[in-house]
């Protein structure tokens, strides 16, 4: 297929002036070399992206997605290297960009029209559809410094997909649109999709990735780790992200083992020994989808208190929020407290998708403060040999049978 970006030996630096404030680099303007550091911020990177590729950029904050993208965009200038494109190009690369904040939204639609490309009859034939996908009509005559986040990208994204691109590129400024605009700027993604246009876009929504992408590319330090099938690139980021999880569980349990939790004001609870237990009560963080699953730990009070709960919170390294929960919404009344008791929570299954997992836990009143706090206490893993979509794995049982009764057998299939 046709090359319509290629991106050859690019590397891009930036100098980090080490004068935070306009007095320091008053002070030190003769001396300002001296006082600037090199950052590299993509090294070495080579693609070549062919017509109708949809593409997604990953890496962890700082990785240089966006400043790849910008470069492939002609926003910034490879320090070393070149990028060749071919085709019409529309990017939503910041929020605002393109955009004068003192103008109203109709004057920055002719403006960021004309900026991507659009002749003013153009932008007057697509004005209409321009607005009606946006869907902020009620505001076009508001200057732009006054929307939201969520109207701007509204403007900016029905703008730059009416400027017919060949190639779109996107920058997570979708991710602060709301959730009907999304829905409606993906269906519309998955249309260029058909259509046979290139689409570049940086995300955290894995998600996303994997539903739309035919390529991805793995992004660390600058450094180009992997380009190829998204859920091998899916893969190693959620290993990478999963071993510094380990490590900030590590720095956790250590600052719960050294302090009491909350100390800027006195708090008669502390969190402490947190295990991760397989159905017999044994230390274990690895599982399979099902397998029993427990938490322990040990609640210290330094006075008595009689209305308290514990909770226990399972996260994903997205951090959403797979599973939340405590004793007084398990209608379990607790005991008063006074010294250190041994709390459990065990669970006959457990029905989490593959990936990496964190718990918190915490030690409240049922009505009142918290007490104790220990965020992202542990790790563990679920390893799953079946590819799904979401956050938890639903065994199912499907049935195919003809539509009239009794025809035939029914064809019965079950998931485990």
């Amino acid at each position: 297929m046709t090359t319509v970006i290629r991106v050859s030996d690019v590397s891009k630096k930036f100098a980090i002036n080490a004068n935070k404030s306009l007095k320091e680099r008053l002070i030190n303007a003769r001396t300002t070399k001296q006082n600037k550091s090199e950052f590299w911020a993509l090294r070495d990177i080579d693609l070549e992206i062919a017509a109708g590729t949809s593409m997604g950029l990953i890496g962890h904050n700082g990785s240089g997605k966006s400043t790849l993208l910008k470069v492939i965009g002609g926003i910034l200038s490879p320090t070393d290297g070149y990028v060749e494109r071919r085709g019409r190009l529309a990017a939503l690369l910041e929020l605002g960009a393109g955009f004068h904040g003192d103008l109203t939204g109709r004057e920055n639609v002719y403006l960021n029209a004309s900026i991507l490309g659009l002749s003013r009859a153009d932008t007057d034939k697509y004005f209409d559809s321009i607005v009606d996908f946006s869907g902020i009509e009620e505001f076009l005559d508001t200057q732009v410094k006054f929307y939201s986040s969520g109207m701007y990208v509204r403007l900016a994204f029905s703008v730059a997909v009416h400027v017919d691109p060949e190639i779109l590129l996107i920058d997570e400024v979708l991710a602060v649109g709301d959730e009907a605009f999304q829905r409606k700027c993906l269906d519309k993604i998955r249309s260029f999709m058909r259509e046979g246009r290139t689409i570049i876009f940086v995300t955290h929504a894995l998600d996303l990735v994997r539903d739309l992408c035919s390529r991805a590319v793995l992004l660390d330090h600058g450094v180009m780790q992997y380009d190829g099938a998204p859920t091998q690139a899916i893969r190693m980021i959620r290993d990478a992200w999963n071993e510094e999880a380990e490590v900030e569980a590590e720095q956790a349990a250590a600052r719960a083992d050294d302090t009491v939790t909350g100390a800027a004001t006195y708090t008669p609870m502390r969190i402490s020994d947190v295990v991760i237990t397989d159905g017999a009560g044994q230390p274990k963080d690895t599982f399979s989808p099902g397998e029993p699953f427990g938490v322990e730990c040990t609640v210290t009070s330094d006075r008595r208190v009689t209305d308290w709960a514990v909770g226990i919170k399972i996260e994903n390294h997205m951090d959403q929020n797979c599973y939340a929960s405590n004793t007084h919404l398990m209608n379990l009344q607790l005991e008063p407290i006074e010294g250190s008791r041994r709390v459990s929570f065990s669970y006959g299954s457990i029905p989490l998708i593959d990936g990496g997992y964190h718990v918190s836990l915490a030690a409240h009143g049922v009505n009142g403060p918290h007490y104790a706090r220990a965020a992202r206490i542990k790790n563990f893993k679920i390893v799953d040999s079946e590819w799904q979509d979401g956050l938890v794995r639903m065994p199912a049982q499907v049935q195919v049978r003809p539509v009239e009764a009794g025809a035939a057998r029914a064809a019965t299939a079950e998931t485990r």
